[in-house]
């Protein structure tokens, strides 16, 4: 009996120990994962804010987490099965869904720019008058949901590419691991990013000098930056969405993109020195920017003034 119940307490360390090691596998390959999504993130982040601007302040947080219920359904219920079930019936369609997911980013990025620069508008934007908060709120907030699709994909798409030589259950692990880590991470950022101004204003009501100096700091800081993250959300759209397209034509053999910028990169690498590497990296970064606006530019155009999609809805 004793060496049985050995024999058993045996059995029971190997199988933690084995499962320690599967956890610790999971946590490294996600964390490798995690790193090459961190372009899409950073879009992720900077575009989400806008949602909630012109918005009451006490409907912001509400906001921000109907935004995230949807962004983990987006990930865990519709996009981690998807890609599972891709990536072990059909591989090769991945890389043409990261196409479509790239267009729609240079899109939505393309048609941010061309209201700024008065060639009309589509939707309400933050000049119109609201007139029904409630309806306006779940616009913005499907429309959050919508783009959070679109670069959820993107993110799930490239971590499933880190590991796409794992097995389907340690697949399945990371791309759940990613999901969370990803959405806690962006939208805890988010959260943070507009209650700022209200940190600011109950600051300038404490005893403290240093403190109220703090809170007037901050409440002339926060609109800034979120007038900054606008526009850094519209320039994260166009690069990630154009290097998305032409990375993935590059993958289906069609260089006539990919090969002229990384040319670029190599060149301005090679001549700025030590900042060749920042440099480079910038100048692909620019033209797949470039790429992206012209092809969302295009989309666009094609969409409202061929098509007719958005154009006479009282804008």
């Amino acid at each position: 009996m004793p060496s049985g119940l050995v024999a058993l307490l045996d059995d029971i360390s190997v199988i933690a120990k084995a499962a320690s090691a599967s956890i610790d596998d999971v946590a490294v390959a996600a964390g490798r994962a995690g790193t090459k999504t961190a372009g899409v993130v950073i879009d992720d982040a900077a575009v989400t804010p806008s949602y909630v601007t012109g918005l009451s302040p006490a409907r912001e947080l509400p906001i921000i987490w109907k935004i995230t219920k949807g962004s983990l359904r987006n990930k865990l219920i519709f996009l981690l099965p998807g890609a599972l079930l891709l990536s072990e019936f059909l591989p090769q369609a991945i890389t043409y869904l990261l196409i479509i997911g790239g267009a729609f980013l240079c899109y939505e990025g393309a048609e941010k720019v061309m209201e700024k620069l008065g060639f009309g508008k589509h939707g309400e934007t933050l000049e119109d008058e609201i007139t029904d908060p409630v309806a306006f709120e779940n616009e913005r907030v499907g429309g959050a949901i919508r783009t959070d699709f679109i670069l959820s994909a993107e993110i799930m798409a490239i971590a499933l590419a880190e590991v796409a030589d794992e097995s389907l259950v340690m697949r399945g692990a990371v791309l759940a691991l990613v999901a969370v880590a990803v959405t806690v991470a962006v939208y805890g950022a988010v959260g943070l990013i507009v209650k700022l101004d209200d940190i600011g204003l109950n600051l300038t009501r404490r005893a403290s000098t240093s403190a109220q100096a703090f809170g007037r700091f901050l409440l002339r800081f926060v609109p800034k930056l979120l007038t900054a993250l606008s526009i850094i959300g519209t320039i994260a759209m166009l690069w990630v969405g154009g290097h998305i397209v032409v990375d993935s034509l590059h993958k289906l053999g069609w260089d006539g993109l990919y090969g002229p910028i990384h040319a670029a990169e190599h060149a301005v690498h090679e001549m700025a020195g030590a900042a060749g590497g920042v440099l480079g990296w910038l100048t692909a970064t620019t033209l797949s920017a470039i790429f992206g606006l012209i092809l969302g530019g295009i989309i666009a155009l094609v969409l409202h003034k061929v098509l007719g999609v958005g154009e006479g809805e009282g804008h």
